[in-house]
């Protein structure tokens, strides 16, 4: 009886300590990730549409319209590995496809700019604000990810999470995150009146 007593107590006392914050923090990030991938997944599901609807108003623009669709093919045929989130390269490798993609979408707005008629189109206008909303959503999802990679990274790094991750969770490796990687991206815009 006094066995059980003690190692119903260890247990308890154990829960309390935060071992089990390891494989939770994992799961969020996990879930995150997963969110992260399911609005780029939409965004890409929208820009056939968006492409031939353009196309039909913009011939002049084909290099616009090729250099999107090109981003976009080389986003679906990117291969993620299982780790891509622990994995430097994978990591920056999609991170990479996904900033060409919004900056040959940004490119792709710009020339929409110039044809009146194509901003009143409706089937434009409603590609246009679903992308819009896709684009606000990726945000969000990123940023979650990035609270939840915080938060995990912080566990494993840290005392006692490092202790239990060294003990009992050997596998737990540091997550990637998004970077600011497209120089000009920092650059703050110049307006001038």
């Amino acid at each position: 009886m006094s066995k059980f007593i003690i190692l119903l107590f260890t247990a308890l006392s154990l829960s309390g300590c935060g071992v089990n914050n390891i494989p939770a923090y994992d799961e969020a990030v996990t879930a995150a990730w997963s969110q992260v991938l399911n609005q780029y997944q939409r965004r890409a599901d929208l820009i056939p549409n968006l492409v031939e609807t353009v196309k039909g108003y913009a011939k002049q623009e084909a290099g616009v319209l090729v250099a999107v669709t090109e981003a976009r093919a080389k986003v679906a045929s990117m291969q993620l590995p299982k780790d891509v989130i622990t994995n430097p390269g994978a990591f920056k490798q999609f991170q990479q496809h996904q900033d060409q993609l919004s900056s040959a979408l940004s490119r792709l707005m710009v020339v929409v700019e110039k044809y009146p008629e194509l901003k009143s189109n409706q089937n434009f206008l409603a590609l246009q604000s679903q992308l819009e909303g896709t684009e606000n959503r990726i945000s969000v999802a990123r940023r979650d990810y990035i609270q939840t990679v915080q938060t995990y990274n912080t566990e494993i790094r840290t005392f006692p999470g490092r202790m239990w991750a060294s003990i009992l969770y050997s596998d737990a490796k540091v997550k990637e995150n998004f970077t600011l990687s497209d120089p000009a991206a920092k650059e703050v815009p110049k307006i001038k009146f």
